[in-house]
């Protein structure tokens, strides 16, 4: 489990097969699951560890183990580390006393049986014990972050299960750190919204890059140094919440989004340099700055990235369980989907709609269906299967729209009140995705990475083109997505594009939908046209016919 900072959550491994995996936040419904403050370290991912044991039918009595994704005997007190946190001892009390909360949440449970595994270790884990079977033998890994016991990165190498740290840096140097105080003084909440600002740094340029360099840079022997400067002698700054920004906001992302790209390549190329690897696997909350990981891609010597879709500290619930499951002697199974999550049956679906009270068809073609609906310029909430674990929609939760016309993308931020600078995705067949996506890799199944969009299709697909000419691309397969699949086919045939707008089935400021519950309760509040529930359809005009 993963508890003490953020994102609390849960997996299950079984036989050295995951079986499960969740968030806390998907069941609370609170963002994130609570705040990174010392007073909520507490705070155990009560719902997420009981469905998971609920799901394979086991008990807490029947567990060998249970991963705790932090070892506070590695930790240091805050003003050693420079850090500005009185409160962080609060926060190591808690970490200690883990094994007795666990117990007393988990009847049944000896408290014997829990293990600390080291914050980057087991996020190292989540990525180089889970790499699909396309990589093999050892590979490198990549780890940032925010912070960890007393380190906020480590690079190293796994082979044959067992991990070799080549470098690890020291805190208060941290580019997870720095990237969330710029994140706060842009008028975002800091340890979440992130992405909000490699989406601003799009529309910026690096103009101030030089002078963040003397405070953000790689130091040449695998690690870096990082502190935040003081942001506003370049840019005021934001009131949380305020709508507008200026130029200069943007250009002050372009730069820190620049100076963390040239570190992350240059510790890479560090790392090539020690293991001669072809793979480099990546975790971490840096792992999720999609833009950085194709410089990464294409600067870096290595063949291949392959990244943990929940690459953030919900991961490390996944990468402690295979860390232990390694240290036992088994080889944990390769990682295959992201849909880890709870998920109904077609029945149970239908029970959710009559018990609502919500009119409903089960069409013989749903996918084709629901592809009329889309070609008519209707937007599409898509509700099929488990749900992801991680912060990205994969065709499991997602918002769907016509790529072909520009106002979808302002259409969609509407719908999910956010702002208008931020992008929407396409999805696309992974056999069709050269065609239209370049500059990437591919396939990229989990929208991990960033793709220039061929100039002659720009035009038509503009809802998806960000305002640098590139898109976060997900490709489909037929074994992964079926469902997906034949509806990306349906649609095609109806408007001549391979390509469909997706985005988080939520709105903002809420956790992805999970629950047919929470499924209805965004249809019936948000301007949607359809919603596809596993394989029934409800749509706006039925419920608008209804007696």
């Amino acid at each position: 489990m993963n508890a003490l900072f953020h994102d609390p959550s849960a997996a299950l491994v079984v036989d050295g097969v995951t079986v499960a995996a969740a968030e806390e936040e998907r069941f609370s419904r609170r963002k994130h699951g609570k705040r990174p403050v010392p007073f909520a370290a507490w705070e155990l991912p009560e719902l997420a560890m009981r469905w998971c044991l609920d799901s394979a039918g086991l008990r807490p009595e029947d567990l060998d183990a249970v991963a705790y994704s932090y070892d506070p005997s590695l930790a240091k007190p805050a003003e050693d580390m420079d850090l500005d946190d009185p409160w962080d001892s609060l926060r190591q009390v808690y970490a200690q006393r883990a094994p007795s909360f666990i117990a007393s949440s988990l009847p049944g449970l000896d408290p014997g049986r829990v293990r600390f595994v080291p914050h980057h270790v087991a996020h190292a884990a989540s990525a180089g014990l889970a790499a699909p079977a396309s990589v093999p033998g050892g590979c490198t890994v990549l780890v940032v972050d925010g912070r960890g016991e007393r380190w906020s990165h480590l690079g190293g190498r796994y082979d044959a299960g067992r991990l070799e740290i080549l470098a690890s840096q020291e805190l208060p140097h941290s580019l997870g750190l720095v990237y969330e105080s710029l994140t706060e003084h842009l008028g975002f909440l800091r340890s979440s919204d992130e992405f909000k600002v490699m989406a601003l740094a799009s529309y910026g340029t690096p103009r101030f890059a030089e002078q963040v360099r003397e405070h953000v840079h790689e130091t040449g022997d695998g690690c870096f140094r990082a502190t935040a400067p003081e942001w506003a002698r370049w840019a005021p700054r934001r009131a949380m919440g305020e709508e507008e920004w200026l130029p200069v906001h943007a250009d002050l992302a372009a730069s820190v989004q620049l100076c963390l790209e040239e570190a992350l390549v240059g510790m890479a190329r560090w790392l090539h340099a020690q293991t001669g690897d072809r793979v480099l696997c990546m975790a971490g909350g840096t792992a999720l700055n999609c833009v950085a990981n194709t410089r990464i891609w294409r600067d870096s010597p290595f063949d291949e990235v392959w990244v943990q879709p929940a690459a953030g500290d919900a991961g490390t619930a996944l990468g402690a369980a295979l860390q232990v499951t390694a240290d036992e002697g088994q080889q944990p199974a390769p990682f295959t989907s992201a849909a880890l999550g709870r998920g109904w049956s077609g029945e149970e679906l239908a029970a959710a709609l009559r018990s609502a009270a919500v009119p409903f068809s089960t069409p013989t073609d749903l996918p084709s269906e629901a592809a009329q609906v889309l070609a008519d310029d209707g937007i599409l909430a898509w509700y099929d299967g488990r749900s992801e674990f991680g912060p990205r929609a994969l065709g499991q939760r997602s918002l769907m729209a016509h790529p072909g016309r520009v106002e979808n993308l302002e259409r969609l931020n509407h719908v999910k009140g956010r702002e208008q600078f931020r992008p929407v995705a396409p999805m696309v067949l992974a056999e069709r995705a050269g065609e239209v996506f370049e500059d990437g890799p591919l396939p990229s199944p989990y929208m991990l990475f960033v793709h220039g969009v061929r100039p002659d299709w720009r035009e038509r697909i503009p809802a998806v083109v960000h305002v640098d000419g590139t898109a976060r691309v997900q490709t489909v397969d037929d074994g992964a997505l079926p469902h997906v699949a034949a509806l990306l086919r349906a649609f095609e045939q109806r408007t001549g594009l391979p390509v469909v707008v997706n985005t988080s089935l939520n709105t903002a400021g809420r956790p992805m939908v999970d629950s047919p519950k929470d499924a209805l309760e965004l249809f019936g509040s948000s301007p949607v046209d359809a919603l596809v529930l596993g394989p029934h359809l409800v749509r706006r005009t039925s419920l608008a016919e209804r007696p």
